[in-house]
């Protein structure tokens, strides 16, 4: 898989500790990559980010719930440790092979189209820690809308979908042909979900309508910044 266009951007960290999500932040559980059997380790709760990040992620939720008092901000997954982000690849890429009769063991060309695809949506589970996956530094986090009752809006694709339907403008065109239909409605959510995680500095990854980052290098990629401020951080830095 290759290297993201922010890889090259430099890391400045900033040394702030990975903390948990309050109560008031709603999870969604069970955990989907923890049933899966990926190797968290005895302390490796997903759902904790940067001391920064989490504070934009409650402001995000107060100008969501400004907006539409009737909506939350539902947590899908955040901090990834690195062995967690090398399981989910190989799990992606396998479950992608067996969906098109492809042996993921084999090489081909159609394992390369495969593997290039998956590439799109999971970042290389690179050991460089100049390079590090988005989640591994606590500074990303996976999410969407959800009711009162914590039940997840309906979007127009699930989270982890390979595929175009996962970018964030996917259903835009459908949107404008015909305003009342479904696809306005999944369009409605992916912006309304956008608009407020970006009045509190978070950016969107081009291709996941579900990701945002405040500090690392997407963001600084994505933000303008000349440095990114979080590089990974693993259980050591963070019990």
């Amino acid at each position: 898989m290759a290297l993201r266009p922010w890889s090259p951007i430099p890391i400045h960290e900033c040394g702030e500790p990975l903390l948990p999500l309050p109560g008031h932040l709603w999870r969604l559980e069970p955990h989907p990559y923890r049933d899966l059997g990926a190797p968290y380790g005895p302390n490796g709760d997903p759902f904790r980010l940067r001391q920064g990040v989490l504070e934009r992620l409650l402001q995000a939720q107060q100008a969501l719930q400004a907006a539409v008092p009737g909506l939350r901000l539902a947590i899908f997954d955040a901090w990834r440790p690195l062995a967690v982000q090398r399981f989910m690849v190989r799990h992606a890429l396998e479950h992608e092979c067996g969906q098109q009769g492809v042996d993921p063991d084999q090489p081909s060309p159609e394992r390369d189209r495969i593997e290039a695809e998956v590439g799109r949506f999971w970042a290389p589970p690179s050991d460089d820690p100049a390079t590090p996956p988005p989640h591994s530094t606590g500074a990303a986090v996976d999410l969407t809308l959800a009711d009162d009752a914590g039940i997840p809006c309906p979007m127009g694709g699930a989270i982890d979908a390979i595929g175009a339907v996962s970018e964030p403008q996917f259903h835009r065109v459908a949107a404008q042909a015909d305003p009342d239909g479904e696809a306005a409605l999944w369009h409605r959510n992916r912006q309304l979900l956008a608009l407020s995680m970006a009045s509190a500095g978070f950016v969107q990854h081009p291709n996941e309508w579900w990701h945002f980052s405040w500090g690392d290098q997407l963001w600084a990629w994505r933000s303008g910044s000349p440095s990114a401020r979080y590089g990974r951080v693993g259980e050591v830095e963070s019990s």
